[in-house]
């Protein structure tokens, strides 16, 4: 889907499309007639792009050229900041003079705080096609880069995919300004860092580093920028693009960067320890470094009483464990190991076997692939049609299945479980999916000894991932005791005293137990 651009054709010859693309525009021409050949020439079928000559002065001896993309500015900013003031003060000029107007336009007639000078004409087109009115002055060399940008996308609400009983609503949107001004709302803080760069050599995608000074681990933030940097492609249109490409284990199937589109997870991620990636055009924010352990944690965890939040925890592991391996142990019992089974319960499961034709494991793998059907054709179709279809689907196919032979009841309601302990842990529902057949098919040939050795198997797996170099087993291996306060049992929110171990860059304190947390000291 996106290739990478190559800098020479096959037949030797540089490819003229290439040499447009990579900005080669050269210097600006004095020229306000050479700068409009110009750009229309680069802007050449582009039916939206709006170049409008301003004549100005006594007799229109000044003459400025207002180039943009119609749609990506505010029209009524710039008819009231950029040229209706031109036009007043400039009304009585006689010498056209280049620098002096340039001068005159930056210091004290455009009425507009976001400004700032474009050296070149590659500037000046990325200015243009990032949604920013480019005034050209005819015989100066130099253009002027005003931001008029007019909001885009939809407003700010509560996502769909994470939603939570206490905690904000707000969720991010696919607008970088907006998503960054909803970090920095969240936490006042001048070390709260935010570094821009593009990606995507013809997207010119911008793409945002966002950490605090002294939580952050320096090397880690060092590690993120090289990794950006290196991401050589046509196009980057989601966050999900760079994750693919700065993930450290790339074939595994446990996610390494984490993908959030909460606020207040963000932040409270942020204020951790960890860097977070902003990419304009999405609204699922990615962090590293991501550790198995947040996979079963929940923002209402921080806002709920400590008991409940860690009952809540228990469970979530419970459901990730019985969706993975509750099919594959049905399978194991009643194919190797019946005599373990109550005897009451072997004379139902012999009672619902009898008749179906199949095997229990090809029998579980009908109705798995079944389940993930359904589950597929809900998500794709529309929101109201999806709904009915998952729930009147997955009833009518397991009653219709168990009437005519197929499925066995105690089947059906494995498999049931199975499905609904899946949604518990969202991360892990793709993983947890293909570790399923994994299991199953392990289970058919050894039984209980085939599923402990996959188990052992993704264990060793999982002990030898790291997460741009952090351990993503932390803080169970290596096992690091102050850290299990937010693992598996959560303890109350003010007894949690010390930041992650294993994302410190030294040592610091959030506050003393009872106290309010503090912000951490930066050694200058």
């Amino acid at each position: 889907m996106f290739g990478r651009i190559r800098n020479k054709s096959k037949s030797g010859r540089n490819n003229s499309e290439e040499i447009v693309q990579t900005g080669s525009y050269g210097p600006i021409p004095p020229s306000a007639d050479a700068v409009k050949a110009s750009l229309n020439e680069i802007f050449s079928n582009c039916c939206d792009f709006i170049l409008r000559e301003i004549a100005c002065g006594k007799n229109g001896a000044i003459r400025i050229l207002v180039a943009y993309i119609d749609g990506f500015v505010s029209k009524n900013e710039l008819n009231q900041d950029v040229v209706r003031p031109i036009l007043d003060f400039l009304a009585n000029e006689e010498s056209p003079g280049g620098s002096s107007i340039y001068n005159r336009l930056t210091d004290c007639i455009v009425v507009n705080n976001d400004i700032h000078e474009a050296a070149d004409m590659h500037q000046a087109v990325d200015g243009i096609i990032s949604g920013e009115a480019v005034l050209f002055i005819d015989g100066e060399t130099r253009a002027l880069v005003v931001g008029v940008k007019a909001p885009q996308g939809r407003q700010v609400q509560e996502p769909d995919t994470e939603t939570s009983i206490r905690g904000a609503r707000e969720g991010f949107v696919e607008n970088l300004l907006t998503n960054t001004a909803l970090i920095r709302k969240r936490i006042k803080n001048p070390n709260l860092k935010l570094e821009m760069m593009h990606l995507g050599d013809r997207t010119k995608t911008n793409v945002c580093i966002c950490y605090i000074k002294g939580l952050a681990n320096e090397a880690i933030v060092r590690e993120v920028r090289e990794r950006l940097k290196k991401i050589k492609t046509d196009a980057v249109l989601d966050s999900g693009i760079i994750e693919q490409y700065i993930s450290d284990n790339r074939l595994s199937l446990f996610p390494t960067v984490g993908s959030s589109e909460k606020c207040d997870k963000l932040a409270g991620k942020l204020l951790e320890g960890r860097v977070a990636i902003f990419c304009d055009g999405s609204p699922h924010v990615l962090t590293v470094p991501y550790l198995f352990v947040e996979s079963i944690q929940a923002t209402d965890d921080y806002f709920d009483h400590a008991f409940f939040a860690t009952f809540m925890r228990l469970l979530r592991v419970i459901a990730l464990t019985t969706s993975t391996l509750l099919p594959a142990m049905y399978v194991a019992l009643v194919v190797y190991h019946h005599t373990v089974i109550p005897f009451k319960l072997l004379l139902t499961l012999a009672a619902s076997q009898q008749g179906i034709p199949f095997s229990p494991f090809v029998e579980a793998m009908l109705m798995i692939v079944a389940f993930e059907l359904l589950r597929e054709a809900g998500v794709r179709m529309p929101k109201p049609i999806g709904q009915a279809l998952s729930i009147v689907g997955a009833i009518v196919l397991g009653e219709a299945s168990v009437a005519a032979g197929i499925a066995s009841n105690l089947m059906v309601i494995v498999v049931a479980i199975t499905a609904v302990c899946s949604f518990i842990v969202p991360p892990l529902l793709r993983a947890s999916m293909l570790l399923r057949f994994m299991f199953l098919i392990a289970a058919n040939f050894l039984g209980i000894l085939g599923i402990a050795f996959v188990a052992v198997a993704v264990f060793v797996h999982l002990c030898k991932m790291r997460s741009f170099g952090v351990p993503y087993m932390a803080p169970f291996a290596p096992l690091t005791v102050n850290d299990l306060k937010d693992a598996f049992i959560v303890v109350p929110i003010w007894a949690m005293i010390t930041r992650p171990k294993i994302l410190r860059q030294q040592e610091n304190v959030r506050g003393a137990k009872g106290s309010q947390r503090q912000e951490v000291n930066i050694q200058q």
